[in-house]
């Protein structure tokens, strides 16, 4: 359970400092060779971390210390699901198809997956929209307190 807190502490920890830098960096400015090959080495080992490292230190939870096992049926003929919070247990002969606890660890998987895969292309459009942003703050004109547009005195 730590490794698998931890990594998610790591990936939160190594994409929390994109978004200041990105607020720091002027739009359009050309990147020199070096700050191009920092940045895709940084960026590759985020990607490695949150498609690599967090996805296996669940799937290692899963298996060693929760014991969700192919041969444990939660629901379907022959399962039995046990609710965490309060240990009812659950008969579901009626489902017509066998979930195992295994089948339950690989569509936490895939769904550690797709958030990180939404989150990336959440980021890549945040980061590409930075400069309409700022644009568009630029664009208001300044009002008073009462609501009404500054002029210019001459």
């Amino acid at each position: 359970m730590v490794a698998f807190l931890m990594a998610l502490l790591i990936a939160a920890a190594m994409i929390a400092p994109i978004f200041p830098y990105a607020k720091k960096r002027p739009v359009g400015t050309p990147l020199t060779w070096g700050e191009a090959m920092l940045a895709g080495t940084y960026i590759f080992f985020i990607i490695f971390w949150i498609y690599g490292v967090v996805p296996h230190q669940w799937l290692t939870l899963a298996d060693a210390e929760l014991g969700w096992r192919p041969d444990r049926i939660w629901f379907g003929p022959g399962g039995s699901a046990t609710l965490p919070v309060t240990g009812w247990s659950i008969d579901t002969p009626w489902f017509p198809i066998k979930i195992s606890a295994r089948a339950v660890r690989d569509i936490v998987a895939v769904l550690i997956y797709v958030a990180f895969l939404g989150g990336q292309m959440w980021i890549w459009a945040w980061w590409q929209n930075r400069g309409k942003r700022a644009d568009a703050t630029k664009a208001i004109e300044p009002v008073s307190t009462y609501g009404r547009p500054l002029v210019k005195q001459a």
